[in-house]
């Protein structure tokens, strides 16, 4: 599957100037920190030829809206608004699904009763229907001051695709979709920044509340649009120099530690319609390929003696791949372990054990605006391993650490 993801840095408020934004970066494709210059040769949206797009949260109308008030121009009701506009004219130009997060008003169909408002994330499909629209579950502080809490309920949908055929004698332009072509379904859960952190943060921070429903439904595919947050200041922003926030990326892993340390128990995978991908098609792995849709920039603080909310992009495209280990049973007679070390608690080695890697596609700075790219059926750009478990989450850390550095 081709994924991609917009990273920019929107202006409060200015829809606009979002949309021309937005429309510009897509076209030329090319990674832009944030102080002008251009990083990369760029490839621009059409000739990537993507199958999702994803956006940020509240991606045309920007983040830090202190209040009700302040936001209340600013609200689409799902599927109609500038928001559901942009995304349907752009599935059809593109051919491809579109996500992007937007403020949502719900009219009530009572009759005196106040509407209800929602940080939210629609789906478009290749013909510019809305197939989804999940609302944020999990509020963040500014969210609460205007939005409702979402159900859960809706963050998990079968997305069906259809099947690229590459073009011989082009390789490098868009592919193309055949009429008539069997269409796949892939189980998909949806997540809007702060979803993936522990309920108000007052939950234990070992619930996992997010990736533990990513791992029930068994899903091969994860969407993450967020608008999240860093506590670099701008100094230590420029000073990246185009590189990840590799704190904050650690922390997102971090968060999936249960596809991590246990077994995933979906079948087949987002490739396994191809035969491009080898490891799609071997029982013996199984892959969860989870989507950092995050903007990047800096919006004014409603307070002035507050500094401003500033965004730590590093969006990406990672998957978590499980792979059995040779000699490891998997029959009726075998005990499959639980966890990835091929342990349970208090047991010694059994059959079924699994090794588990990290595979990332592509990952932009957090000064950056452009283009996050992933063709999974592509060899990744980085592939991070884990050490035996035992020393709990600072080895992912300090892991991922050392493989920036490369």
């Amino acid at each position: 599957m081709r994924i991609a993801t917009l990273q920019f840095a929107p202006k409060l408020g200015d829809v606009e100037g979002n949309i021309n934004r937005a429309n510009d970066l897509l076209k030329r494709g090319k990674h832009i920190s944030l102080n002008g210059q251009a990083h990369g040769i760029g490839i621009g949206v059409d000739l990537l030829g993507p199958d999702l797009l994803v956006l940020p949260e509240l991606a045309l109308t920007g983040y830090n809206f202190p209040s009700k008030e302040a936001i209340e121009p600013y609200l689409e009701p799902a599927g109609a608004g500038p928001s559901a506009t942009w995304a349907r004219d752009t599935a059809q130009r593109l051919n491809c699904k579109v996500c992007i997060g937007y403020p949502e008003i719900e009219h009530s169909t009572n009759e005196g009763e106040s509407p209800k408002y929602y940080n939210s994330l629609l789906v478009v499909d290749e013909v510019g229907t809305v197939v989804h629209n999940y609302r944020k579950s999990f509020l963040y502080y500014t969210d609460e001051t205007w939005a409702a809490e979402g159900s859960v309920d809706l963050g998990f949908r079968n997305l069906e695709f259809t099947p690229h055929i590459e073009p011989e004698s082009k390789s490098g332009s868009a592919a193309m979709t055949p009429a008539g072509l069997a269409q796949h379904e892939v189980p998909t859960s949806f997540g809007i920044c702060m979803d993936i952190n522990p309920y108000k943060f007052e939950a234990p921070y070992t619930a996992y509340e997010f990736a533990n429903r990513v791992l029930d439904s068994g899903s091969q595919l994860v969407i993450l649009s967020m608008a999240w947050l860093t506590l670099m200041g701008k100094e230590d922003m420029t000073a990246l120099n185009g590189k990840p926030d590799m704190d904050t990326f650690s922390y997102w892993l971090n968060r999936f530690m249960p596809l991590l340390e246990k077994k995933m128990r979906h079948a087949g995978d987002i490739d396994s319609h191809t035969e491009r991908h080898g490891a799609s098609t071997d029982a013996a792995t199984k892959r969860t390929v989870i989507i950092f849709a995050n903007r990047a920039g800096e919006e004014p603080a409603a307070d002035d003696t507050k500094p401003p909310a500033r965004y730590a992009g590093t969006s990406a495209v990672i998957a978590v791949t499980q792979r059995t280990r040779p000699g490891s049973g998997s029959g009726s007679g075998s005990r499959v372990a639980d966890r990835i070390d091929g342990r349970k608690e208090g047991e010694g080695e059994n059959e079924g054990a699994v090794e588990t890697k990290i595979a990332c596609w592509d990952l932009l700075g957090a000064g950056e605006e452009g283009i996050c790219f992933a063709d999974t059926t592509a060899d990744p750009k980085m592939v991070f391993g884990l050490r035996k478990r035992g020393v709990g989450r600072r080895v992912l850390e300090r892991t991922l650490m050392d493989r920036s550095e490369m």
